[in-house]
């Protein structure tokens, strides 16, 4: 149980979005891993809530026609399932979800309330769909919420950057660099 009021989302850390020649494969995922397994530990270790947030997608979604993705994160598949390198310890929260965003139709608000959480760092996939639309759902909700480009992994380092200046520059969310440098959001 969190008490510092601080937590740690993973978003989509998947074996779908994680595995080389997964269905929806994201190679920066695997690049991730070590220092997400660092962070997990620290969070763990410094009374942070871990929330796992999972892509669950029917197995005829209507996304994977509408956008044109593959069929993945099918719930109940080997590939739903987080990547064994960061699976989820006794004691996290797992939110399953079915669109971009971890607030969208999900019980994650209520699971924050009831552990006093009031700042949110976002670790994940894909850095200009979910971790984006997961940062604006928290930051219009009046969450503190961080971004360490350390901890995200984009499809493409065009919409990886986007994303992240989006977060910055516009949303107010606290984004840290790789190499530690951050930059405070205008406004």
């Amino acid at each position: 149980m969190a008490t510092n009021g601080r937590a740690l989302l993973v978003i989509d850390m998947l074996e779908d979005f994680v595995r080389a020649g997964a269905p929806l494969e994201v190679p920066k995922t695997r690049q991730i891993l070590p220092a997400l397994r660092r962070r997990l530990s620290r969070a763990r270790k410094e009374g942070e809530l871990v929330v796992y947030v999972c892509d669950s997608h029917r197995k005829n979604d209507p996304e994977f026609a509408r956008m044109g993705w593959p069929p993945h994160a099918v719930a109940g598949t080997r590939g739903a399932a987080v990547a064994r390198e960061i699976a989820p310890d006794p004691g996290d929260v797992v939110v399953e979800k079915k669109s971009y965003s971890a607030f969208h139709g999900t019980h994650l608000s209520s699971v924050l309330r009831r552990h006093g959480i009031r700042s949110l760092s976002l670790a994940g996939c894909v850095t200009n769909i979910c971790i984006l639309y997961t940062a604006y759902e928290a930051a219009v909700r009046g969450y503190d919420v961080s971004v360490d480009e350390s901890f995200v992994a984009g499809l493409a380092e065009r919409t990886h950057r986007f994303a992240l200046d989006q977060m910055e520059n516009v949303l107010g969310v606290r984004v840290t660099r790789r190499g530690g440098r951050g930059r405070r959001p205008r406004g």
